[in-house]
């Protein structure tokens, strides 16, 4: 295997969902030829996201990466989630096995959008994506045990009043308001968000992008005229467990990968899924059959900010380092 590529691949997820502005949620070592990934609790964000709901999705998406490095450097990636019940830390294990083989029911160049990939949140085109492409996610999603559903018109205006709702929420409630702002950082700072990479606010007031601060804040927004009528994907699982967030943090990263590839865009519109309450109603069947994880917005437009990302080494020991490498 070659040196500079495995303990690097994975320090691209999402941020997590509902901690934006937050570093990543995953810490890795790697005795033998078994890399142990642990969730990095100290990022976690108390008052957005109190269950680590989204701390594990982040989790889940640094796992999808891991698993198409893995691939790319001619290994089968075996992920077993939650391995140990007594290490609530360890949210999986993932040993570099032999040539790939069920590995391969994905796209084997995944590896190189991971480079490629980012939140976009600029306006995107009205174009609408293709169904093939709409299909694929679907299929990717599916094997990686979770849902992805384009939600018809009336669904959609409900989806985004709801997350117009959470938007005035999170804006004057001082202790998530307090903890946002205090994840808003310097350009090199690899623990949080530069403001440049925020973002405008739709013109129109209709697309709730989120502000990250309120009007009283001091920080000062660019305005921009957005699509009148996103293309929304919801991503659900039929539970709601400490495993379905990372099968849906596997999914979500997994379906962000293949939009890059196809040269689209997506930014997260997951301020509803912060509140306990507002939560379940974002369910587009029954909310005991249907555990809503994100709400995608997708389309053709300008490639997202680059923000900062934590080195291999601030992921991995040196010595973990070269345990991976040498596997």
């Amino acid at each position: 295997m070659t040196r500079p590529r495995t303990p690097s691949s994975p320090r691209r997820p999402p941020r997590p969902p509902s901690t934006t502005p937050s570093p990543g949620g995953s810490a890795f070592d790697a005795p033998a030829r078994t890399i142990h990934v642990h969730a990095a609790s100290r990022y976690a964000l108390r008052a957005t996201d109190p269950d680590a709901r989204a701390l594990h999705v982040s989790v889940g998406a640094a796992l999808c990466n891991l698993a198409a490095a893995a691939v790319h450097l001619g290994r089968e990636p075996v992920v077993r989630l939650l391995p140990r019940p007594e290490v609530p830390d360890l949210l999986a294990t993932v040993r570099l096995a032999g040539r790939p083989r069920a590995a391969l029911l994905r796209r084997p160049d995944l590896y190189r959008a991971i480079w490629r990939r980012r939140s976009s949140r600029l306006p995107f085109s009205p174009e609408p994506v293709p169904g093939t492409v709409l299909a694929e996610l679907t299929a990717a999603a599916r094997l990686d045990g979770a849902d992805l559903r384009r939600p018809d018109r009336h669904e959609r205006t409900r989806l985004l009043d709801l997350t117009a709702e959470a938007e005035r929420r999170s804006t004057t409630d001082p202790e998530r308001r307090a903890e946002t702002l205090a994840c808003i950082t310097d350009p090199k700072d690899t623990r949080g968000l530069p403001a440049y990479a925020i973002g405008p606010q739709d013109t129109a007031g209709q697309l709730p992008m989120r502000a990250f601060a309120g009007q009283q804040d001091g920080l000062v927004r660019q305005r921009a005229a957005f699509e009148p009528d996103p293309q929304l994907l919801l991503l659900t699982t039929g539970h709601d467990r400490r495993a379905d967030w990372l099968r849906a943090g596997q999914a979500l990263q997994h379906a962000l990968l293949l939009l890059t590839l196809h040269g689209l865009r997506a930014s997260m519109l997951h301020q509803a899924l912060e509140w306990p309450d507002l939560r379940p109603r974002m369910a587009v069947t029954s909310p005991d059959r249907c555990a809503p994880q994100m709400l995608l917005r997708i389309g053709y437009g300008p490639a997202g900010y680059p923000t900062p990302r934590h080195h291999a080494a601030a992921l991995f020991g040196q010595h973990d380092l070269q345990a991976a490498i040498a596997a």
